[in-house]
């Protein structure tokens, strides 16, 4: 696949929600803490301590990896609002859809790319190994000629042997 029909569909995965949200999703994903939140939660849903707790951060460290998150539409929040002590997190799996969806795309790019050069490594190889077949037979008779005849060796067309002064 060229770059421009990989550029195609990526930028039809991509309209299937805003590049916008795409961005945004990526942007907290980006955060090493928010990627530790997202695994939490995607094992079961958590309340702020209890997240706190096991991304090993202090609960008001967490409070604004869990806004930049709730405002990219990665988790929600369900419970009394503006009490993150009663609130229960939880990850918004159609929110990932978009990002599985890019990365789809570029993987099966990928596939593409290893599978055409894995062709060509074993049509490479095949020739190389049928020209290899005719290049040995060609050493073993240069070698056979050079043996009959010393002054066709390749020692006496290169460079003459050192003679040793002792």
């Amino acid at each position: 696949m060229t770059a421009g029909a990989l550029v195609a569909r990526v930028d039809a995965a991509i309209a299937m929600s805003s590049g916008t949200d795409l961005d945004i999703a990526f942007a907290a994903l980006a955060d090493r803490t928010r990627r530790a939140v997202i695994r939490e939660l995607v094992r079961e849903p958590l309340r702020a301590g209890e997240l706190a707790a096991r991304v090993n951060m202090t609960p008001p460290a967490l409070s604004r990896h869990l806004r930049v998150l709730r405002e990219a539409g990665l988790i929600v929040e369900d419970g009394v609002q503006h009490d993150a002590r009663v609130s229960l997190y939880k990850v918004d799996l159609q929110a990932l859809v978009p990002v599985r969806h890019w990365l789809d795309e570029v993987e099966d790019h990928w596939r593409e790319q290893l599978a055409s050069f894995k062709e060509y490594a074993e049509r490479m190889h095949a020739s190389r190994r049928k020209a290899g077949a005719g290049a040995a037979e060609s050493t073993a008779a240069r070698a056979m000629r050079n043996a009959s005849n010393p002054k066709d060796s390749p020692r006496r067309r290169g460079r003459p042997r050192r003679r040793s002064t002792s």
